[in-house]
């Protein structure tokens, strides 16, 4: 447990599969904007909506610390096995148990607010965390019909304006 209180912590969770300069760029941009003291990226073992990653947990772990080394701001984890869950809404738990943070963000693309309603217990994460929604080229325009916009009317809710991202890990794997 941390001896000291975290009041702004972002949580930006995924397979990571690979982490990339992309991931530090949102990381850095949510640090400034929104004035995060912290930001988790949390690695999964898989994502429930996708096919088996490409990496393997330990290359994906290895990988994400060595890109966000220099960034003290940043902590890459794993807790799968200490929560005994892989759900967004069972960290968000844990986090705010051990940290104990005044504020906390959930950090997600708009191509992820898209599919967000599938997740499980959506509606209890966007209570216990404000959803801060980066711009993801193709999906901007089409989340302004997302079931969770709708739900939350604009509250609890921060969209982001950055330049488009050219990279994803999806493209990174198809240069492999």
């Amino acid at each position: 447990m941390r001896r000291y209180q975290i009041d702004r912590i972002g949580i930006l969770g995924g397979t990571f599969d690979p982490a990339h300069k992309g991931h530090l760029a949102i990381s850095k941009i949510a640090r400034k904007k929104i004035n995060l003291k912290k930001i988790y990226w949390i690695v999964t073992r898989k994502n429930p909506f996708k096919n088996k990653p490409y990496f393997s947990l330990k290359i994906r772990l290895y990988k994400a610390k060595k890109i966000a080394r220099n960034f003290k701001f940043i902590d890459v984890l794993f807790l799968e096995n200490k929560i005994r869950s892989n759900r967004s809404i069972d960290v968000l738990k844990y986090i705010i148990k051990k940290d104990k943070p005044k504020n906390l963000y959930f950090i997600i693309g708009s191509d992820i607010l898209f599919e967000f309603h599938k997740w499980k217990s959506w509606k209890k994460l966007v209570k216990l965390a404000k959803l801060i929604v980066f711009s993801r080229e193709g999906y901007d325009k089409k989340v302004k019909e997302s079931i969770v916009l709708k739900y939350l009317k604009k509250n609890n809710i921060t969209f982001i304006k950055n330049r488009n991202i050219k990279i994803s890990s999806t493209m990174l794997r198809k240069m492999m």
